[in-house]
Parts: C-alpha cells; structure tokens; sequence
C-alpha cells in the first residue's frame, strides 16, 4: 500500500486538506481558549483526550477497510495489541510526547496571538533535523541547512515587535506562551522522528501503530485529566464548557493527526512546505478579523522568511548523488521533517 502510485489530484487534495485543517484548527482554537470561552473556560486535557479517543475509532474505521472484514479486524487487533505488549509500550513513548505537545499548544495559543504561534512553531522543522540527524543518522544538504537559518531568523523578526490583539477577553503572559510552544516544538521534533523510526522498523500496517499509539494515548491523556484537572472536573464535569466551537476544535484536531499520517506516507517534503506556508497566510488573515491583530512590517518580514524558508528546505537534495536503492530511503526521511 506504501508503494502504490498516487495521482496529481490525490496529492492536491492532501495539500489543500491539511492547509485547511492546520489553518482553521490554530485560529478556531485561539477563539474558544480567549475570545469566546462561553460560560467557562474548557478544560484542555479533556479536549486533548477526547481527541485521542476519535483517532482511535477513526484509525479502526481505516483498518476495517484495508482489511477488508470485521474478522480479519479482529485478528489484526489480537495480534498486534492484546498479543503484543511490548510494541504497546514502545508506542507509549510518543503518546506520552504528544499529550504534552498537544497540552503546550492549547497553552501557548490562549497566551499568544494565533499568527504568532503559527509562524514560531515552524521552529519544529530544524528541531525535527537535528533529531532525525541524531537519532536516525540522517544527513541534510547545504540548502537545507540555509533554510534552517533562514527560518530561525524569520522568527527572530516576527518576535522582535510582538503584534498586538484587541479582542481578546482574558489576561494573557507572553512569556508563559513561548514557553510553552518551545516545549511543543522539542515533543513534535523528537515524537515524530521517533515515530518514524517504529514505523520503519517492521511492516506493521500504519493504521495499527496509529491505534497502538492512541491506546496508549487514550492512557497516558487520561492519566492527566486526573492529576491536572481532577477535582474542578468531579465538580463540573468532564464536558464542561464544551460548545460547539469547541467541538469542532477536537474534530479538527482529530482529522489532523490522521491527514498527518497520510500526508507523511503519500505526498513529498514541497506539498507540506506550500501547505504550511498557506496555513500561515491563512491563519494570519483570519486572526486580523477575529481577533483585531495588528500587522507589523517586522512580523510581515519574518513571516516572509519563514514561508520561503520552509520552500526550500522542501526542495530535493542538490549536492549528493543518487545512488540505486538510496533515494527511496531519502525521499522517506525527508517527508518527516514537516508534520502538522
């Protein structure tokens, strides 16, 4: 299935998705963590677990169709979960990754502007290098490296005069938000080389590791609802505050990290560059009129840099060689670099 050509409109599609979906999800959960919190504020390990939950029966729907049969379903599953403990417990190492990325971001968009997280956790990309270079001795070219620069610099600019919003309804610590992405960029970098590395290392159907990493997920998220949020939600609930706002967040949350898996497996490094360009573009227009942000000609500049940044760390590899058997390898490397 990994090997099957895919067409032009399948690869645009995936594009188009996932700048979609990394665009509406940033500004639509900016909006219910500060602008419209309804009769309280959510709690976000809640949203964060409920998400996993989706993932999961969503990944099962996606293995009921490539198995073909509520049977061969079942065996899949007995196999690979109730039979396998210890791939269980390997997959809980970027379940517990993530549930920490996932909680930083909800943390760092109620204290930063939508555009400005956007562009800042583009810093995943050189943290991502550096992990797949450590972890899975990979190397990259001088372009790549260049647009590693580039893009640190980019946001150097977009941090260098904060924008400023004039719609949001709760007091908000700047410090606090960038803290919390740079924990969220060091998770996404490190989980998903280490995700990829799982991956590469048997022929296990994606779909069952997806659903061997939100079981644990599902686990580990859990775990946090009781220890961050337990006592204010036996008091109000596990769904307090929940709109419908709030639930379209999770839904996207959830599709997201399934297109993530598809968009890593089917498209190449410059569709994912474009997407997340776009997504930037997107999310900064709409938090213009959402959340009244003021443009900057320092921010407009870094944001630049970053989307061209992001441009050419997705271009091909100019100076080595092709070797036969290589560029396969390569080609599946690099589509790891950038996830949503």
């Amino acid at each position: 299935m990994a090997n099957e050509p895919v067409s032009a409109a399948f690869k645009l599609y995936c594009l188009s998705v996932m700048t979609l979906v990394a665009a509406t999800y940033t500004v639509a959960l900016r909006y219910t963590r500060t602008v419209s919190p309804g009769a309280g504020l959510y709690f976000s390990t809640t949203a964060v677990c409920t998400t996993e939950v989706i993932k999961l029966l969503l990944s099962l729907g996606m293995l009921t169709r490539e198995t073909g049969s509520l049977c061969r379903l079942r065996t899949s599953l007995v196999d690979h979960v109730l039979h396998s403990p210890k791939e269980l417990l390997k997959l809980s190492v970027p379940s517990v990754v993530y549930a920490v990325q996932n909680n930083m971001a909800f943390l760092a968009l109620s204290n930063l502007d939508a555009a400005v997280y956007q562009v800042t956790y583009q810093l995943k990309i050189p943290c991502t290098a550096l992990c797949m270079v450590l972890m899975l001795n990979r190397s990259l070219s001088r372009m790549q490296w260049f647009s590693v620069f580039m893009l640190c610099g980019g946001v150097i600019l977009v941090q260098w005069k904060p924008v400023e919003a004039t719609k949001v309804q709760i007091e908000q610590n700047p410090f606090v938000g960038f803290v919390a992405i740079a924990i969220a960029v060091i998770c996404s970098g490190f989980a998903g080389v280490y995700f990829e590395k799982v991956l590469k290392s048997s022929d296990t159907s994606l779909w069952v590791r997806n659903i061997q990493m939100y079981i644990s997920g599902i686990v580990v998220t859990l775990f946090g609802v009781y220890v961050t949020d337990g006592p204010q939600i036996l008091e109000k609930g596990f769904y307090f505050g929940y709109t419908p706002w709030v639930c379209f967040v999770v839904f996207l949350a959830s599709v997201g990290g399934l297109y993530t898996s598809i968009v890593v497996k089917y498209t190449d490094n410059i569709m994912k560059g474009f997407s997340a360009a776009a997504a930037i573009v997107l999310s900064t227009v709409a938090s213009v009129i959402l959340f009244g942000l003021k443009i900057t000609a320092t921010f407009a500049s870094g944001a630049m840099l970053v989307c061209v940044a992001i441009y050419l760390y997705g271009l091909p590899k100019q100076d080595t060689p092709r070797l036969p058997g290589k560029n396969a390898d390569e080609t599946e490397s690099k589509q790891k670099l950038i996830t949503v």
